[in-house]
């Protein structure tokens, strides 16, 4: 992996374009054997040297810094300020944000966590993007700018792009207040009730910030029963606001069946640290998608029988991992069910010797590869890692 300094990045674009040479874009380097395997690639270009924090509008929630800053080290910065992006630590991390990684590499990937549910996915906290092109050409979007270069929305388009479409090296994002309270609550009892009390939750006027649905395997680990469970993850500058929501949401699960347990903010962070997880080296990590309305019906399949999974009740995205020993058929056919619920089924990591797709083709494929073919003619970048499109060559 080279590391070039900040002022010989562009120059280094530029020759590899030159050359034709493939490579592929890197932050710190640690998720890099997520996804499909790239080809051809000799050659890893990393922003670790890219690592300011270049500017903090504290009065307008707004931070600027380069792509390579590590996510932990920015997140330590905003909350000497009182603020935070409103990001879940990426999936593997340690429960204080250790190997989270780059905030470069959180764009390029795009996944978000339970926090969605309140505020939103990555791709809508950035408001500011600076990139290299293929050929070593800098480019901006967002900001200041009024117009997006060549028209394109660069922040959304870039946001998930797995590093096949440039090369991120700055970000604008905007930052939130911490909430001074949190408080959580922990539901367990069967699906139907359970969906209920969702389907409940997301039409009412409260607003948690998260609503994680968990396997018994995840329950199982976190010390709880074994059963189903929705974890809830509430925040306000009221303490008072805070036990009365708590309450209105446990007599109301109560009345369907459920028991829940009230959550003092240590104990919610310690639930969330299990959900974060770490796979075996040579385990499945797999992401997980269906519309919110199937969740329930997704959890309820034989396919996820003692396989730990976390889902995000009103967004429907989520995570399972298993050791290697879980047959790849087992993948195969957990991916028609969420295909048939309207969903995706990605697969970030697998053991050594399988062959599972990391994603198949999407029917807006032939849009996708044309963007592709503007922003890197000579097809240089992440090779065979393209979101959306299956690669050819993988069996």
């Amino acid at each position: 992996m080279i590391t070039p300094e900040p002022h010989d990045l562009a120059d280094l674009v530029r020759d590899l374009h030159a050359d034709g040479t493939p490579w592929l874009p890197a932050g710190s380097g640690s998720r890099l054997h997520w996804g499909p395997p790239v080809r051809d690639t000799t050659m890893v270009v990393s922003t670790q040297r890219l690592n300011r924090i270049l500017d903090h509008a504290i009065g307008d929630f707004t931070v600027t810094v380069e792509a390579g800053t590590p996510l932990r080290d920015l997140q330590q910065a905003l909350h000497r300020e009182n603020q935070w992006l409103t990001i879940d630590w990426p999936w593997g991390s340690d429960a204080d944000g250790n190997g989270a990684g780059t905030v470069g590499g959180l764009v390029a990937r795009g996944l978000a966590g339970g926090l969605r549910q309140r505020y939103l996915g990555v791709r809508d906290q950035l408001i500011g993007i600076g990139l290299l092109r293929a050929d070593g050409v800098a480019a901006r979007a967002g900001g200041k700018v009024v117009k997006n270069v060549a028209g394109y929305d660069l922040m959304r388009l870039f946001t998930g792009s797995w590093g096949s479409l440039g090369l991120i090296t700055e970000v604008t994002l905007r930052t939130s207040p911490q909430p001074p309270e949190r408080r959580g609550l922990l539901l367990q009892g069967e699906l139907k009730p359970l969906d209920e009390l969702r389907r409940w939750l997301l039409r009412s006027s409260l607003t948690p910030e998260l609503i994680d649905w968990w396997s018994p395997a995840v329950a199982a680990q976190a010390g709880a029963d074994p059963q189903h469970a929705l974890l809830l993850g509430l925040a306000s500058v009221s303490d008072a606001a805070l036990r009365a929501q708590c309450l209105e949401i446990r007599t109301r699960g109560e009345q369907l069946g459920l028991r829940g347990q009230p959550l003092d903010p240590e104990r919610l962070e310690a639930l969330r640290a299990v959900a974060l997880g770490r796979p075996e080296p040579d385990g499945w990590l797999l992401r997980l998608g269906t519309l919110p309305a199937q969740t329930s019906a997704l959890l309820a399949e034989r396919v996820l029988r003692d396989l730990p999974v976390v889902l995000g009740a009103g967004s429907g995205l989520g995570d399972s991992w298993a050791p290697a020993q879980l047959p790849a058929y087992r993948v195969e056919e957990l991916r028609r069910c969420c295909v048939s619920r309207g969903g995706v089924l990605t697969v970030l990591q697998q053991p050594a010797g399988c062959h599972v797709p990391a994603w198949d083709d999407v029917p807006s494929r032939p849009l996708i590869e044309t963007v592709k073919t503007q922003f890197d003619p000579k097809q240089q970048l992440a090779r065979g890692r393209l979101p959306g499109v299956r690669d050819p060559l993988q069996r």
